[in-house]
């Protein structure tokens, strides 16, 4: 390839420029910059494979929300009323890609917002993608690009619900038991059942201390790395108001609050980057496993870090909990659905099924237990 004519900017980046043709009259040509020649000889040669294919290399900086809108346009126009509710309603859970570069999407992008959204059913996980698939289709049925990236993104298998962990009586104690930079999370996804975006976009203004609720009205979204607040939750689902047990709410009037608005802020006080969350939280376990962890099965040496024993639990697994504990509590599963913010009550009804299955089946071992042990011991005393 002949070395290209280009010139070093201010900002010490190289600039190159592609002719693109006569449009309207007037010599039309394509800017590109790099770094370093090598860098930018590849960029103009993809310039150029892009032209030969047809592509309009002129719009390969539009964002991806803006062709979602575009997409809804032509959904409104094409499908009935309630259809195009459906796909507005499943294409907001999309929303963390607008300000990507649609051309620049890859398989991993689409793939973490599916993983975002594993709380939906997997038909709903398989309209996300759907919607994914034909947004991405129409930049390509428009010349803006010649790979669907979310062709080949996986719907994940759903957790068992027999896999699904609540917590123990054990480990919430040691989660009310142990002060630490992260409990007030724990505690609120634990005893309010809120979601990790919900609680990083929570303030103190949503809570109501003498009313003893949570009102939930926003969530946090994670956008290039960071968690970014948006003014309502994925769904209308998720706008309610949470009932919380005068355990969380004494344990919030004693919480010694920053300047921050927000009740769960990053160190600095503002929002969490993602990396800075899983690090706190990270530590936050480790807390928890040096002060509750049984390592009589092991030789720890002074000065080394003791064997991570304990479960290593999630905010699903706190969020979870609050969940089993309204079942076990007698809640009925519609005011459960209200509580836990879920948009589809099938999903409430599978939690709810499950722990019925399987604490029917401690209380039919009760029966064995008898049958075994005391009511032999009956007969023993009946026959004497």
């Amino acid at each position: 390839m002949p070395r290209l004519r280009n010139k070093k900017r201010a900002d010490g980046r190289l600039q190159a420029k592609v002719y693109l043709g006569v449009i309207d009259g007037k010599a039309k040509y394509k800017y590109v910059y790099a770094g370093t020649q090598k860098e930018l000889e590849a960029k103009v040669r993809d310039v150029k494979i892009a032209l030969g294919k047809g592509l309009d290399v002129t719009a390969n900086n539009d964002k991806f929300g803006f062709w979602r809108s575009q997409w809804l346009k032509l959904k409104k126009n094409t499908v009935s009323v309630q259809r195009y509710n459906s796909y507005s309603s499943i294409s907001k859970r999309l929303s963390a890609l607008d300000e990507s570069t649609i051309t620049r999407l890859t398989v991993s992008d689409i793939q973490n917002v599916i993983f975002d959204n594993s709380d939906l059913s997997p038909t709903s996980l398989s309209m996300l993608k759907s919607a994914a698939k034909q947004i991405i289709q129409l930049a390509i049925d428009n010349r803006i690009m010649d790979y669907n990236p979310a062709v080949n993104v996986k719907i994940p298998k759903k957790t068992e619900l027999s896999d699904r962990r609540a917590l123990t009586e054990e480990e919430r104690q040691w989660i009310v038991d142990t002060p630490d930079f992260m409990q007030t999370a724990a505690m609120i996804m634990t005893f309010a059942g809120l979601r990790r975006g919900e609680l990083v976009a929570l303030l103190w203004t949503d809570i109501d201390l003498d009313k003893q609720t949570i009102t939930v009205s926003k969530a946090a979204e994670v956008i290039s790395g960071r968690f970014t607040v948006k003014p309502m939750t994925k769904t209308e689902a998720g706008m309610r108001i949470v009932y919380i047990p005068s355990l969380l709410a004494d344990y919030l009037r004693s919480v010694k609050r920053s300047n921050s608005l927000y009740v769960c802020p990053a160190p600095e006080g503002g929002h969490f980057y993602t990396k800075t969350w899983n690090r706190k939280w990270d530590s936050y376990l480790n807390k928890l496993n040096r002060k509750y962890g049984d390592f009589s099965s092991f030789i720890v040496k002074e000065g080394e870090d003791p064997p991570f024993v304990i479960p290593r639990f999630t905010p699903h697994w706190c969020r979870h909990t609050f969940i089993t504990m309204l079942y076990l509590a007698g809640i009925d599963v519609l005011t459960a659905k209200e509580q836990a913010g879920h948009n589809d009550i099938r999903t409430t009804m599978s939690i709810y099924t499950h722990l019925d299955s399987r604490y029917k089946q401690k209380s039919m071992n009760k029966l064995d237990e008898y049958l075994n042990n005391g009511c032999q011991e009956g007969v023993s005393k009946i026959a004497e």
